[in-house]
């Protein structure tokens, strides 16, 4: 490389993953230099809006949240925590509601033992099964690690102290790895209590990624940040700019170029853009056989290829013209006879509500969401392929707003707006691979990393969600800091 002033960074994306990348590489004295093919920052943090109501489309809760946990540093490093998205832990997080029934999820341990207990007497065993579960994995959290060999401005490593403190979730860790999250929770008799639990995450994960997520509530963690996506990406964006910063819209990277093994820059749609090293923080999944003259084939790729499957989604945005702050912001609707489209079946939904929030609709009306999770990219694919697309999400719309009206019985004549995503639109967007935001860990599965490196090209790093299962917020953020920390240590400069 050239004088260490004069190093230039070329990142690929201009999501959660390229900001921090592109952060950190300005604070440890690189130039960096962002692409990004949509016409805004963000990726899958993002939000929309439409006929004067808005839509929360990224951040339903974020790991890192609190100040107890190691990730949070990175957070206010990268700017994306500041004074002006204080964090708030809604609590209940989550409600059933069913006519006059209603069952919480709360955060602390004891308040949620009680609530379920007096809902569901006869899950005794299997209340006291998930309390204990939950204890046992509340202080299991993402350490900071430095890369080995890296010299740093401020060294992160865990202390003896803080992996103590996780040893007890090994005394679950392979019972709940080797049994699905369905299975897990099917062991409950109140049909309800089913419902409510099983609208925590997607039902192909396996029971440890449930257990981590309730754990993450109950140690006061995964809250949401005043703003939601937008202010959070844009903090970071700010912060980026702020330090000298560039970033190109509507710029796509055809292909990484190479020379002598070494990566010198991208090939895009705007033409030749060299740079001293590249961080490719675009879908990992999809550059590795897209971004070179021919797709890589190094050890660890094969496996990926073989083994990954995404989290895919249906997402529905409503606006309503009637005030609904009455009602729990996360609601859990369960159904006697299952909700069925794009070769899915759905028992429960879980919707978010943002009446509260008075910059997401006009005055009386309401903001409605909800994540449909399901393996549906083949369906909306051939959809697209064939001409039925704009149909079939006519078609779902109507039958979603139909069976939700069984609950919100206004929802029809009130209904302003209805938009829906699919993981064709997130593929369209984002890049992504088969439109998913999160890798699937499935039952019995090992959670491996992925190399951030290739063997074969020097100057070239990955970051990304795909990068670490599960993925999501927290892995893109992480991974985009150790990509950096990679490049200090490859080209010995203190990483800041």
């Amino acid at each position: 490389m050239t004088n260490q002033a004069k190093r230039k960074v070329v990142i690929v994306g201009g999501g959660i993953a390229g900001l921090s990348a592109g952060i950190y590489a300005l604070r440890s004295g690189f130039e960096a230099h962002i692409l990004e093919q949509h016409t805004t920052f963000g990726g899958f943090q993002t939000g929309w809006s439409r006929k004067g109501y808005f839509f929360e489309g990224g951040m339903h809760w974020l790991t890192g949240s609190s100040q107890k946990t190691p990730l949070n540093r990175v957070w206010k490093e990268t700017g994306a925590l500041q004074e002006n998205n204080p964090v708030e832990n809604r609590d209940p997080y989550y409600t059933l509601v069913d006519g006059d029934k209603k069952l919480c999820l709360y955060r602390d341990v004891k308040k949620l033992k009680q609530e379920l207990l007096h809902f569901a007497p006869e899950d005794k065993r299997m209340i006291n099964r998930l309390c204990r579960d939950i204890s046992y994995f509340r202080a299991v959290h993402l350490p900071l690690n430095d890369v080995f060999g890296l010299k740093a401005k401020n060294p992160s490593h865990p202390s003896l102290f803080e992996l103590l403190a996780m040893a007890p979730a090994a005394l679950r860790y392979f019972p709940l790895l080797n049994t699905t999250y369905k299975d897990y929770v099917a062991q409950f008799r109140n049909k309800n209590l089913r419902h409510l639990l099983m609208s925590v995450i997607g039902d192909r994960y396996n029971a440890i990624a449930f257990i981590y997520t309730m754990a993450s509530f109950a140690a006061g963690d995964s809250g949401y940040p005043k703003g939601g996506s937008i202010r959070l990406v844009g903090n970071m964006m700010e912060t980026f700019a702020s330090m000298g910063g560039k970033i190109s819209y509507g710029t796509k990277v055809e292909r990484i170029e190479v020379e002598n093994g070494r990566a010198i820059g991208v090939r895009t749609n705007q033409g030749f853009i060299p740079g001293d090293a590249v961080i490719v923080t675009s879908d990992t999944r999809k550059a590795i056989d897209t971004l070179f003259d021919s797709p890589v084939s190094e050890k660890w790729t094969k496996k990926f290829r073989q083994e990954l499957d995404g989290s895919q989604n249906m997402f529905i945005s409503m606006g309503v013209k009637s005030d609904l702050s009455h009602l729990p912001y996360s609601m859990v609707f369960p159904f006697d006879k299952p909700f069925e489209y794009a070769d899915s079946s759905f028992s429960e939904v879980r919707v978010n509500n943002y009446a509260k929030y008075a910059d997401h609709s006009p005055k009386g009306s309401t903001s409605l969401t909800c994540v449909l999770l399901s393996a549906c990219y083949d369906f909306w694919k051939k959809a697209k392929e064939d001409g039925t697309y704009n149909q079939k999400k006519k078609e779902l719309a109507q039958l979603f707003v139909d069976k939700l009206s069984e609950f919100l019985p206004d929802l029809k004549d009130k209904l302003e707006v209805i938009d829906i995503a699919t993981p064709v639109t997130y593929e369209r967007y984002c890049g992504s691979y088969k439109g998913s935001w999160m890798t699937v860990w499935k039952k019995g599965r090992s959670k491996p990393s992925i190399p951030q490196v290739l063997k074969e090209v020097k100057n070239l790093y990955f970051a990304g969600q795909r990068i670490l299962m599960c993925g999501g917020l927290p892995m893109a953020v992480y991974t985009g800091r150790r990509a950096i920390q990679l490049l200090c240590r490859d080209t010995g400069t203190v990483f800041v």
